[in-house]
Formats: structure tokens, sequence, C-alpha cells
């Protein structure tokens, strides 16, 4: 039932949001599983990523929802019902890691289920390997793993929603309740830990010369910042 109203909710309107958030407000509680049909995954993917932990990220989104239901009608609207519900799992997220009930050393993996149940890989935004360099992915995905685990929960989120969501300055200001030049300047203090990381990382492993995969991982978060994409330095 939830399914053929999320289809003809969909054909209906190119964002079927409001509709449904008001339809939620009013009662229907199979309006509001639509929502939570149309936002989990992406909810539970940016707090696994906070967290590190799959176990804490289902608890995060669980909340996130009962949250959102209980408190469905302070929505005002002003921003988009998916940056509301980002807002709230990424302060469920860091509450987790600020009881310390975050188990971060256990492996979780960069990749998550679709609705078909297809399995996609995080890709972080503006990397962009050639044919030639796509046998590298799954060990630089490991790698950039073990380094994000490196970087402080609110940098961490910053990257997340910035280079990993595609999110706008302006749209991870929102979530963040910061101004766009704080997010600025975490997300280039983000990008620039990691990077040093990588290097340090490269270094250690392949310490008589610059391994390919440096040059490669390096180049990548050191892209012209006129694109706006990794590598971006902060401007006023």
């Amino acid at each position: 039932m939830i399914d053929a109203m999320n289809q003809s909710v969909n054909w209906c309107v190119s964002d079927p949001d409001p509709v449904l958030v008001e339809a939620s407000m009013g009662g229907d509680m199979r309006a509001f599983g639509v929502l939570v049909q149309r936002h989990s995954d992406r909810l539970l993917r940016i707090a696994q990523q906070v967290t590190r932990s799959l176990e804490d990220a289902q608890e995060a989104v669980q909340e996130t929802f009962l949250n959102a239901h209980q408190k469905l009608r302070q929505f005002q609207g002003n921003a988009k019902f998916s940056t509301w519900l980002i807002r709230i799992v990424l302060n469920e997220s860091l509450l987790i890691l600020r009881k310390g009930r975050s188990r971060m050393t256990r492996e979780t993996p960069f990749e998550w289920t679709d609705q078909d149940g297809g399995v996609v890989s995080l890709q972080v935004s503006d990397w962009h390997p050639n044919p030639e360099q796509l046998y590298l992915q799954a060990e630089l995905r490991q790698i950039l793993r073990a380094g994000l685990s490196k970087l402080r929960p609110i940098l961490r989120a910053v990257f997340v929603l910035r280079d990993m969501e595609g999110l706008s300055i302006a749209e991870t200001a929102a979530i963040l309740n910061l101004s766009s030049n704080v997010v600025k300047v975490r997300l280039h203090r983000a990008r620039l830990e990691l990077r040093e990381w990588l290097s340090r990382y490269f270094h250690r492993m392949f310490p008589r010369s610059i391994h390919p995969r440096l040059s490669m991982a390096l180049s990548s978060l050191a892209v012209d910042s006129s694109s706006g994409g990794i590598g971006s330095s902060p401007t006023a």
C-alpha cells in the first residue's frame, strides 16, 4: 500500500515531501511511512559515516524519525524537509558520539543496499577515476574510510555533507546551524587533515618513492577551487 502511494505521489509532483508532510500532520500514518521510505537510506548513510558504526547509525535514524513525527508541526517549511531530517540525524549521531557509545573501531562498508537490492558504492564527490584507475577504487575506499575515522566528528560531518552527499555550502550551513564561512573553514580543515593523513600513510607504506596511489589520492583532494569540489580553500 505504501509503495503504491509513494509511486502515486511521485508521479503527481516533482517533490512530494510537502504534500506528504501536510498529510502526516493531519494524522495520515501512510503518508509518514512514505516519508520514512523516501529518506531512510540517505539518513542511514550519513549517520554511519559520522558514527562509524552501523548499529549506532540505525539507532540515530530510528530516533530521528521518532523525533520528526513528534515534532512534525514544528517544521515550518522554510527549508526542505530532507534538510530538516538531516539536521536531526546529525544531532542524534553526535549525541551518540558524545555519550561514548559509538563503536568507532568496528569496520563499516562504504556501500549500502538500495530499494531494489542492488549494492551501491559510496563515491566521494569529485573523485573521478578513469578506466585504468578503477582497480584502485576498492583499496582507496578502504584507505579513505580509515582517514575519515581520524577526523573529529564535527569536521567529519561537514566533509560527509559537502563532499560525499554533494550538498551546497548553504545547505550544509543550514543543517549544522553554522555560517557559510564557518562551514568553508571547517571543510578546508577537514580536507587538509585528510590530505595530510593520506600523505603520512603513503609515505609510511612506501617511504622511498611517491606511490601512484598517493599522487592519485592527493590530487583528488586538491582540485581547482573554482570547481567548488574537494580541495577548495575557504573564501570570505
